[in-house]
């Protein structure tokens, strides 16, 4: 298993032998509405997206303002 930042640790549940991973609440709707602002794309359709989808999307949007904005490159990225 990947390593999980402690707050998707704590939102960890177990369900007989599988892994489930719930993600916070709040997390899901500062993706969505961070999405939502750049594209203008429905939240039902932001919401379909699995959340490894959603945070790609939020990485290209950031990466995008940053070259916009002349920001140098972040070398610590992962």
């Amino acid at each position: 298993m990947s390593p999980l930042r402690r707050a998707d640790r704590d939102s960890r549940k177990f369900s007989g032998s599988r892994n489930i991973i719930l993600y916070p609440a709040d997390k899901i709707y500062e993706e969505i509405a961070f999405i939502a602002y750049y594209t203008h794309w429905s939240h039902r359709e932001i919401a379909a997206f699995s959340h490894a989808e959603r945070k790609r999307w939020c990485s290209e949007i950031s990466r995008i303002n940053a070259k916009l904005n002349d920001e140098p490159e972040n070398i610590f990225k992962i």
